[in-house]
Formats: structure tokens, C-alpha cells, sequence
């Protein structure tokens, strides 16, 4: 069970890194904060590089890592402006989405089909998002479904789960030409040196923030290279399916870290909602 054990810690990591960043972005500029949270993960993720066997790689990893990596970009800022502007506990479940956007792009980028199992995790995930904003249904029966696509957060996370759905299918690319903990580093290095000079330009009245908040910053750097670190430890030692369903229950801490941290509302039905959808996600990724 020692991969249990690794895969909890990658959902824990997962879980800070979120916290982390909604406590740094009552003060620290979102553009900032997403560039923050691909560099400060570096000097924990470089010096693997000593450790772990350099591999050779081709034109694939390179084409992998400009497309995954270009999308990457946008993912990270558009995941830092869904917990800026909304609550943790209904802004990140929604990434729970990203299996069942698979299900759509499969078929088309691979020619895979969902079975019945996973037909069963669309439900459970759709069934669960209804369930977020269940206090919206006095209004309406559609109501809890308006009100989460109508608020700001959710709808970004949303676009971010698609985006994911289609960087996850170049990411096994990417990794078949080199190994994962390299392909972790170099995506890392990639999006970092990418996202400097838009950074540089979205935040120029807010660059003084970088060494004013460093110290904040910095562990949210941390937390982002322990979830990769954790992960491939994790992926070493059993399935992948196995693992990716542990680490979704990540949102399920957050949901409660946003209840006991930062004092937001609807735990209940949001901590339910979290839990339906965690369970079609393993419905979709361990039996499907």
C-alpha cells in the first residue's frame, strides 16, 4: 500500500498549492502568482535532473512540449483567475470535468469509446456539479446549473478542464519520448520562460509585488513540485488509473480547506456535490 501512501500525498500537495495560491491572490497580482507557481517549483524540480537517467528524445517530445506546454500557459492563469474570483470549494471541483471531456475528445483524437462504466461517471459527475449549487433549485430546477456557468470561476475552471482533456492525451506523448519526472521538469522550464515576458507586460504596475511576497510565494512553488514529485513516486508502484483517481480527492480537501479556511458557504451540499463527482471519476478512470 505504499502507493496509497504517495498518491494521498499528491492529493495533499495538489490541495496547498490551492490554498496557498487563494490566500497569496488577496494581494499578489493573479499573472504574477500563476508565473510563481511554474518558476518557484524549479529549484525543487532541477535537481532531479542528477538523480534520474537524462533520456534521448526526438522531434515528438519537442513538438509535444510546445503545444502542451503553449496550452499549459493559458491553464495556469485561467485556473488562477477561477480561484481569485471565486469560492475554492465550488470553483475547484470542476475540474473533475476533465475525464469527461476525454470521453468527447477520445473518439476523435484516439478512437476510443466510454463504455457503460463510464457513461455511469458522466451522470455521477454531471449529477454532482447540479449538486454545488443545489440551493439555487427554489429558483428553478435549472437554476443550480445557470447559477454555476454564470459565475466566474466555475466557467474558467470549465475551460480549463477541456484544455486539460486535450494537454493530457501531447502529455503521454511527451513522456513516451522522454520519462515522466523529465517531462515534468521540462514542461515546468517551458511554461516558466513562456509566461515571463506576458507576465513582465499584464503586470508591469505590479512587478514590485515579486520580492515584497516572495516568502508567500514561495511555498506554493513547493507544493506544485511535491504533487509532481509524489505523483511519478506513485505512478512507479501501481496504475496510473489508481493513482489519478486518488489524487482528484484533492478537490475534496479543498472544499474543506475553503469552509475552514477562508470561511466560505454551502459546505454541505458543495462537500456532497465534490464527492459525486470524485466517484464518477473513478468510475471513468479505474473501470472504464
Amino acid at each position: 500500500m505504499t502507493w496509497f501512501v504517495f498518491a494521498f500525498l499528491t492529493a495533499f500537495s495538489e490541495s496547498m498549492k490551492d490554498v496557498f495560491s487563494k490566500k497569496s491572490l488577496k494581494n499578489i497580482d493573479e499573472y504574477i502568482v500563476s508565473w510563481a507557481l511554474r518558476l518557484f517549483a524549479l529549484p525543487f524540480l532541477l535537481p532531479l535532473v542528477f538523480i534520474i537517467e537524462v533520456p534521448a528524445f526526438g522531434r515528438q517530445f519537442l513538438i509535444a512540449l510546445f503545444v502542451s506546454g503553449s496550452l499549459n500557459v493559458l491553464t495556469t492563469i485561467l485556473y488562477m483567475k477561477a480561484i481569485k474570483y471565486s469560492d475554492l470549494s465550488i470553483s475547484v471541483p470542476m475540474v473533475t470535468f476533465t475525464p469527461l471531456f476525454l470521453l468527447l475528445t477520445s473518439p476523435l483524437l484516439v478512437g476510443e469509446f466510454p463504455t457503460p462504466y463510464g457513461l455511469a461517471g458522466v451522470v455521477l459527475i454531471v449529477t454532482g456539479s447540479y449538486t454545488l449549487n443545489l440551493k439555487e433549485r427554489s429558483k428553478g430546477y435549472l437554476d443550480p446549473f445557470k447559477a454555476l456557468i454564470s459565475e466566474k470561476g466555475p466557467k474558467l475552471m470549465l475551460i480549463v478542464a477541456f484544455l486539460w482533456s486535450i494537454t493530457s492525451n501531447i502529455d503521454k506523448l511527451g513522456v513516451q519520448d522522454s520519462s515522466p519526472i523529465f517531462w515534468a521538469i521540462a514542461v515546468n522550464v517551458y511554461i516558466s520562460a513562456v509566461m515571463f515576458p506576458f507576465m513582465i507586460y499584464k503586470s508591469r504596475k505590479n512587478l514590485n509585488q515579486i520580492p515584497l511576497y516572495a516568502k508567500a510565494l514561495l511555498p506554493i512553488g513547493l507544493f506544485t513540485a511535491l504533487t509532481v514529485i509524489f505523483q511519478m513516486t506513485a505512478l512507479n508502484l501501481t496504475l496510473v488509473a489508481y493513482v489519478i483517481s486518488i489524487k482528484r480527492t484533492s478537490v475534496i480537501m479543498s472544499v474543506f480547506f475553503g469552509f475552514l479556511l477562508f470561511k466560505e458557504k454551502g459546505i454541505k451540499e458543495r462537500l456532497f456535490g465534490s464527492v459525486l463527482m470524485i466517484a464518477g471519476v473513478i468510475l471513468i478512470t479505474v473501470y472504464s
